[in-house]
């Protein structure tokens, strides 16, 4: 084991099978990052507004309130206001007011970000990507392992 890690890491020896583990973990999720924002960098989005377009295509026509796209994003965003706020510039979503409490806004969605989630081959790079590496019973036994990862955290 570890010989990918060895070689991208260019050491070679670990201290433990933990920290082997960990430094796989994050190198696998640094390429993945690359991977998604190689796909959405063409559309003149990143990865972070294409999960909160897809956060909203999930309620449309509704929206959510921002402390609710932040805390159903996939990497928790610093400053959901501003990237909500540049989503906006862009007319890729729009704020409405709240129905239940005025002093809150909605954001939703609109035709264009929908649209544009459309032209992303977003799944069907990734789903490729995986499929050709990884089996589906270690699909599953990666999802379970990592869901031990970060269950009952609290953020």
């Amino acid at each position: 084991m570890g010989e990918a890690l060895k070689k991208r890491l260019k050491q070679s020896k670990f201290q433990n099978s933990l920290q082997e583990a960990l430094l796989n973990l994050l190198v696998a999720s640094g390429f993945l990052h690359e991977l998604t924002e190689k796909i959405c960098s063409p559309f003149g989005i990143t990865r972070v507004q294409y999960n909160l377009l897809r956060i909203l295509r999930g309620v449309y026509p509704e929206g959510h309130p921002r402390c609710e796209i932040a805390e159903r994003m996939i990497e928790r965003a610093p400053d959901v206001t501003r990237l909500i706020d540049r989503m906006e510039t862009q007319g890729l979503v729009e704020r409405v007011p709240s129905k239940v409490d005025r002093r809150q806004s909605v954001t939703r969605i609109t035709k264009k970000g929908l649209d544009l989630l459309l032209k992303i081959p977003m799944e069907r790079e990734t789903h490729k990507f995986f499929g050709k590496r990884i089996s589906k019973q270690d699909q599953l036994e990666l999802s379970r392992i990592c869901e031990r990862i970060y269950e009952n955290q609290n953020h």
